[in-house]
């Protein structure tokens, strides 16, 4: 028989967490309830879940502050789907540079967040192996430089220090898990951002040109991020894991 995907839903609102619950249950997905950062904690320490669905407003520590603490703690892969309201944007933009895979504003029609769901989790399950094996390394090196995952910053071969925003490292970081493998734009907002692009949506194009920047790599002839005309981009270096700096 095949394993129930398994989500934990965090929000203060009762009726919402039993409305999101009871449709979950009824398409085949388990659901565990928590109103708060503390009893988030204890669904997480009775059974690890496969995705969390979580409000960015709840009293005390709020979605951004467990965001935070899931990114730097035991459950930095397991996706996360961040419940705003419509005022919101900028923290909506601050809960996916911290590691929200996506992000739905209320009201919302639960078939919509299913759906969501359905596609983080297909996403998630979608990444290869390689990209399994190199997470608990803290250093990914390629070419003259290392990207430290705990530090979320660059390195270059004199272990000087080139800062990344959060969306930064997020692109560098599906580069150097995809080596050598060609990425749509629509690819990369997905894996980046949660979400598709739109029509003139030229987001990717600018953050590649920002990160081409910092590993300053020139756009005519890049050594690292090459790109490939009416397809998307490709990451060329090759990649290396390590537990220290090179």
């Amino acid at each position: 028989m095949e394993k129930s995907d398994h989500v934990l839903i965090v929000d203060d609102d009762r009726d919402i967490r039993e409305l999101i619950a009871t449709y979950l249950r009824k398409n085949g997905v388990d659901a565990a309830l928590a109103s708060n950062g503390r009893e988030m904690r204890n669904a997480l320490a009775a059974k690890r879940p496969d995705l969390i669905v979580l409000d960015l407003m709840l009293p005390g520590e709020s979605g951004l502050d467990l965001c935070r603490e899931l990114r730097a703690g035991d459950f930095q892969t397991v996706p996360i789907l961040m419940l705003t309201a419509l005022n919101e944007e900028t923290d909506r933009v601050v809960g996916l540079e911290m590691g929200a895979d996506d992000y739905l504003v209320k009201p919302f029609a639960v078939r919509e967040l299913l759906a969501r769901i359905r596609a983080i989790l297909r996403r998630a399950r979608m990444m290869p192996p390689s990209a399994e094996a190199v997470a608990g390394a803290q250093y990914l090196c390629f070419g003259e430089w290392s990207l430290d995952t705990i530090g979320r910053s660059l390195l270059d071969q004199e272990g000087t220090m080139v800062a990344l925003s959060g969306a930064e490292y997020k692109l560098l970081r599906v580069f150097v898990d995809h080596p050598q493998r060609v990425l749509t734009r629509d690819q990369l907002l997905s894996l980046t951002q949660g979400r598709q692009t739109e029509p003139f949506d030229r987001s990717i194009d600018l953050l590649v040109s920002r990160l081409r920047q910092r590993l300053r790599d020139g756009a005519r002839e890049p050594r690292y991020i090459k790109t490939l005309r009416n397809e998307g981009y490709v990451f060329s270096a090759a990649v290396t894991a390590q537990d220290q700096a090179q």
